[in-house]
């Protein structure tokens, strides 16, 4: 097979050849490792949508359970036009994955409806809303599976979803969903959860990585929506330890050594849609930002952002992976070849499941956090994974992404291995 073959294979192609290399460094026998490769259950349904215009669509949901050996299933629920069975059984097996590297009590699961939602009125959205929980019910709740936001979900998505649980159960249940507003039972700082995670995880990194390099760190930051512009502002409010010398969203993509006013910039993002036409750096393409000799790479949009094909050219000597799965696992090699240094992106974008779970066991007890105590459970939750990822990396000798690997599958096997499945 060649490279262009190979990168063409699908997200959960990529995932099952981690986890099989993953199996055969801990030498798990096979019949755990097909029962890993398949979810436990994948649940389809149609679900009609009343218009705006008195008609009725019907569109395509999904929910893929891939394992709950280690306590309740747990992930988002997308909403996007190229959501299909094949990428939502990734993205289960995914979380299941994250929560294992993360070491919180959750299996993995994902949801989706196959929708472009631009298309839709809010009235029309929140049909949709209501609709995938009406189909869904018998499969998810605060024991059984929790979802939460994902792409083009947001907190009112979650709010909505919430509400039509309860009125299904007859009783309020806010531990049924995560990610929803504070007003009906979220919790502080979920919104910034998944940056603020990996910039957690990225200052425990520099200790060892740049020891001794003078600060500022540069960094170029490929794609800034939630994610993205959410490290851009946490990085620029850091005491001069970062300067952010490269941005880029969907229209355009800019390089100003000097660094940005992030806080303008985003206003300007948040108003206007798009950081194009504002006099503040030289623009350049999305490959020359790739391509810059920064000190830290943040991709932050979609996956397979690096290839082989343009893999040579990056010169950072660490990224950060706040996307999903943005390197292909041919870029990777040719990276690691050169000695970057990768923090995976079920590590580094792990922020948001933690505080999922933090908002869970808050909804649980019915006792709520300030954002002192959630910042410092978070911060202690990530670098903990870290160590024990960068701990794993020198026991086998082995990159971050494998060892992250062999820490998340160690634990799901061992629960499966005590509960006898």
């Amino acid at each position: 097979m060649t490279i262009k073959e190979m990168e063409k294979e699908s997200p959960l192609q990529n995932a099952l050849r981690q986890l099989e290399r993953a199996c055969d460094i801990l030498q798990v026998e096979g019949d755990v490792l097909n029962i890993l490769r398949e979810p436990r259950k994948i649940t389809l349904a149609s679900i009609p949508v009343r218009m705006d215009n008195g008609e009725t669509k019907v569109f395509q949901g999904y929910r893929v359970q891939h394992n709950n050996a280690r306590g309740p299933y747990k992930g988002g629920i997308r909403f996007h036009p190229k959501v299909d069975l094949d990428e939502v059984k990734a993205l289960a097996f995914w979380m299941s994955v994250k929560t294992g590297v993360l070491d919180v009590p959750y299996g993995g699961a994902k949801g989706g409806v196959t929708v472009d939602t631009k298309e839709l009125s809010r009235g029309e959205l929140e049909r949709l809303s209501r609709g995938f929980v009406r189909q869904f019910y018998p499969v998810i709740g605060p024991d059984q599976d929790i979802p939460a936001p994902d792409v083009y979900t947001n907190p009112q998505v979650m709010a909505w979803m919430s509400d039509e649980y309860s009125s299904l159960a007859g009783k309020k249940e806010p531990a049924a969903f995560t990610g929803k507003p504070v007003e009906v039972g979220g919790s502080i700082d979920r919104d910034t959860s998944t940056p603020q995670g990996g910039v957690y995880v990225l200052e425990e990194v520099i200790k060892h990585r740049f020891k001794g390099k003078k600060k500022p760190y540069t960094v170029a930051i490929h794609g800034i929506g939630n994610v993205g512009g959410g490290v851009a502002e946490m990085l620029h409010y850091t005491n001069n330890d970062f300067k952010v010398v490269a941005l880029s969203d969907s229209q355009t993509a800019i390089y100003n050594a000097e660094g940005f006013d992030i806080p303008f910039l985003m206003a300007q993002k948040h108003e206007n849609g798009t950081i194009k036409g504002f006099d503040c750096g030289k623009e350049i393409s999305h490959e020359d930002l790739l391509a810059l000799d920064v000190d830290i790479l943040i991709p932050a949009a979609l996956e397979n952002t690096i290839m082989a094909e343009n893999a040579g050219d990056i010169k950072a000597k660490l990224i950060l992976e706040l996307a999903n799965g943005p390197i292909t696992p041919e870029a990777e090699r040719i990276l690691l070849d050169k000695d970057t240094l990768i923090i995976p992106d079920i590590l580094a974008n792990a922020g948001g499941v933690t505080v999922s779970y933090f908002e869970w066991c808050q909804n649980k007890s019915g006792y709520y956090w300030d954002s002192e105590e959630v910042q410092e459970k978070l911060s202690k939750k990530m670098k903990a994974a870290y160590q024990n990822v960068l701990e794993l990396s020198k026991t086998y000798k082995t990159d971050l992404r494998t060892a992250a690997y062999i820490l998340a599958v160690s634990k799901i096997v061992k629960a499966q291995e005590s509960l006898g499945t």
